[in-house]
């Protein structure tokens, strides 16, 4: 997928969110407006809406007085933090394939996973929103499968937080150069997982979840 296939508002996200998390600025750095939409080549509309876009993901913060800052956190803190995922989630699912799953979750799941696959099947490279929302509700519906209050509530959680999130933030150049290569993969991923967690295979499905938190890693946090 090229550059030039991007609207103004996906070139202003992914361009801030690649400097932000690049750390192209300063954690607690306040934004210039004029100066980020000139370095990124997009106008200040886009760049606004991609601005509080961030804010939600809590890549950003807002200032009381007005504009936002670079919220403060590391390369590190990113991986740590898919790191506790991988291991919540591997854990749901050994559990889910040694319990066993509810038929209609199992279905639920793997029509979620159908809409994926129609998501990277764009013709245009993918549709992005559609792919960032179920993957979600696949995460979610992982997190169901083991019927663990307990389970669910945590990876809930962590779901909830920006940087662990399975739709974190993603950069640009990762966009351009094999990104949709690596969607394709972790949808691939998904699919094994399900397929271990079906068969009844505990420890397979365990390593496949933790796995897959690994490719997120390297999708939304690139070195």
């Amino acid at each position: 997928m090229s550059n030039r296939n991007l609207s103004q508002l996906d070139r202003a996200l992914f361009g801030l969110r690649s400097l932000v998390i690049n750390g192209e600025f300063s954690g607690g750095q306040r934004l210039s407006e004029v100066a980020v939409a000139k370095q990124l080549g997009t106008s200040r509309t886009p760049l606004r809406q991609a601005m509080d876009r961030l804010i939600a993901e809590g890549l950003l913060e807002r200032i009381e007085t007005g504009g936002c800052r670079v919220a403060t956190f590391t390369r590190e803190d990113i991986s740590d933090a898919i790191e506790v995922r991988g291991v919540m989630e591997g854990t749901a699912a050994r559990m889910a394939a040694e319990r066993g799953v509810d038929a209609k979750l199992l279905q639920a799941a793997n029509a979620v996973l159908d809409l994926i696959d129609i998501a990277i099947a764009h013709p245009d490279g993918a549709d992005f929103d559609s792919y960032v929302r179920h993957n979600t509700r696949f995460h979610q519906l992982l997190a169901e499968f083991p019927r663990s209050p307990l389970i669910q509530r945590e990876i809930e959680r962590m779901i909830l937080l920006p940087l662990a999130s399975p739709s974190a933030p993603l950069g640009e150049q990762a966009i351009i150069t094999g990104f949709l290569d690596s969607l394709r993969y972790a949808q691939r991923q998904h699919r094994a997982i399900m397929e271990a967690i079906t068969n009844r295979e505990g420890a397979r499905s365990e390593a496949l979840a933790r796995e897959h938190a690994q490719t997120c890693d390297v999708i939304h946090n690139p070195r």
